[in-house]
């Protein structure tokens, strides 16, 4: 019975490495899965989340990237103002809101259940967003990436279980 539990967990950690995207290599090194959750408003599946770092450790000093797969339809539109809200309520208005609100309406995508949005934390550098792997934009504003991210990884996001999970703390 211990063999059999051995071997499916070692299954399933073979196919959570399976799932790595290969395009992350050239933004960090050893990108590996340090958690993963799932976004519900309400009893909807809006998205499943994924937090990758160098051999699964995140910290603001190193790069990143948080996966967000839909799993419904939701227009740019209301991704940009949920942002710029999300931004404005953990940061009050921070002088480049404005211009980081275009540079997202530039960036950003409508999406449909089953789309894959990427986005990469470069500290000190620009925060890039990429579709299935495709780069879509990016903001260069460092300052950017370090509240946009904080969205989902501040100890004051709406979503507290979720952030656990995408560390990989125990709920």
């Amino acid at each position: 019975m211990k063999a059999i539990l051995l071997f499916g967990l070692l299954a399933i950690q073979s196919m959570v490495w399976a799932e790595t995207p290969r395009w992350l290599e050239r933004h960090m090194p050893q990108p590996a899965l340090v958690g993963k959750g799932e976004m519900r408003w309400l009893a909807l599946r809006v998205y499943e989340a994924r937090l990758w770092a160098p051999a699964g450790r995140y910290s603001l000093n190193e790069p990143f990237a948080l996966q967000l797969v839909y799993r419904r339809s939701i227009e740019r539109d209301d991704i940009v103002q949920s942002s710029v809200d999300e931004i404005r309520r953990l940061f009050g208005a921070p002088p480049a809101l404005a211009q980081w609100e275009e540079g997202m309406r530039r960036a950003f995508v409508d999406v449909r259940d089953g789309d894959e949005i990427t986005g990469v934390y470069q500290p000190g550098g620009p925060a890039r967003f990429y579709q299935q792997g495709r780069l879509l934009g990016e903001i260069a504003d460092p300052e950017f990436g370090r509240k946009f991210f904080a969205i989902w990884l501040d100890p004051r996001t709406r979503e507290p279980d979720l952030r656990r999970a995408l560390l990989g703390q125990a709920g």
